[in-house]
């Protein structure tokens, strides 16, 4: 079957939110998870399990709760108890992701610097590591200054899709761009400048990006990702969302919302207005139809909730080659 996609309106964080909670959808089994071996630090904005030399591994964001300078750890569970493997590199990133292209494992994050105009401010980018294994991961991509949720995964047939979030003159407060080039050599810092903006996802008030991608079956790509928004009293509100992208014609789905913060257990706030933050951060799809959700929480801890597989619809609908 070959996927017609008819694009929507561009809709609201607000009105994605009445639209969640009128379907009622699945949100079920939260766990808050438990990690050791980290001192007074919090861990939140995870990955998802994934393997590494035949062991599930965690990959976390480790900050103390009075700052933003961050590293990240991979952690191994033992007993329900999340632990930082010792044989494993200490990254100084944030907001780590995972992916995998050919046998290569390929980890990336976010790497804050000082600012290069702004006194005593700071500055981001994505930074990309690849390895046979996390034990011989070595950085081999820089992303853009200022350029968060850059991501990549390889799609049928060999090609690596790009999706980007630019900010400023071309994305605002940060819209989602796409992009595919043919190899890893051929990831550079102009091709994912020059990525088109994916249209119609988010209003200039509010913004979003990619958080993990799911190529699928027939070809299409499925997007896990977060969209937010400021409220009156200037809190912010982060909400999980996913969409899919056909990456040979660029058409694309309307964004969906996938989970709310009042459907994981109560915790505690890094500052009172992030109290409803939800950082996508990965998706384990399941057999049954479902998916186990992981994210960050209010920029403190990390759960993981049961949901319905938000792409299981479209895993087998081709792609238009």
């Amino acid at each position: 079957m070959i996927m017609k996609i008819t694009k929507g309106e561009v809709r609201a964080c607000s009105q994605l939110l009445d639209s969640y909670r009128s379907q009622n959808r699945l949100a079920e089994s939260p766990v808050k998870l438990k990690f050791a071996g980290i001192g007074d630090c919090d861990v939140y904005n995870i990955t998802a399990p994934f393997e590494d030399e035949g062991e599930l591994v965690i990959a976390g964001r480790v900050e103390p709760r009075d700052s933003e300078h961050s590293h990240v750890l991979f952690f191994m569970e033992q007993g329900g108890v999340w632990s930082p493997s010792p044989d494993l590199p200490r990254l100084e990133l944030q907001d780590p992701f995972y992916t995998r292209i050919g046998n290569e494992i390929v980890v990336g994050g976010v790497q804050i610097f000082p600012h290069p105009v702004h006194e005593g401010g700071l500055a981001w980018r994505t930074v990309m590591y690849k390895g046979d294994r996390l034990r011989e991961l070595k950085p081999f991509f820089t992303g853009p200054d200022g350029m968060k949720d850059l991501r990549i995964a390889e799609l049928r047939g060999g090609d690596i899709a790009v999706l980007t979030r630019p900010q400023g003159e071309k994305g605002g407060r940060g819209k989602i761009g796409f992009t595919r080039v043919s190899s890893l050599e051929m990831l550079m810092v102009e091709r994912v400048e020059e990525a088109p903006l994916l249209e119609g996802q988010f209003i200039d008030e509010e913004w979003g990006g990619a958080n993990e991608l799911h190529p699928l079956a027939g070809g299409l790509l499925g997007v896990l990702g977060h969209i937010s928004c400021f409220d009156a009293a200037g809190d912010v509100h982060y909400y999980p969302m996913a969409f899919v992208i056909d990456p040979y014609t660029g058409r694309f789905t309307d964004i969906e919302l996938i989970a709310v913060r009042s459907r994981f257990l109560p915790g505690e706030a890094k500052l009172e207005r992030l109290v409803d933050v939800v950082f996508s951060g990965g998706l384990v799809r399941r057999e049954d139809g479902t998916a186990e959700l992981y994210a960050g929480i209010s920029d403190v801890e990390a759960q993981c909730l049961t949901i319905k597989d938000p792409f299981l619809h479209y895993e087998m609908i081709e792609a238009e080659w």
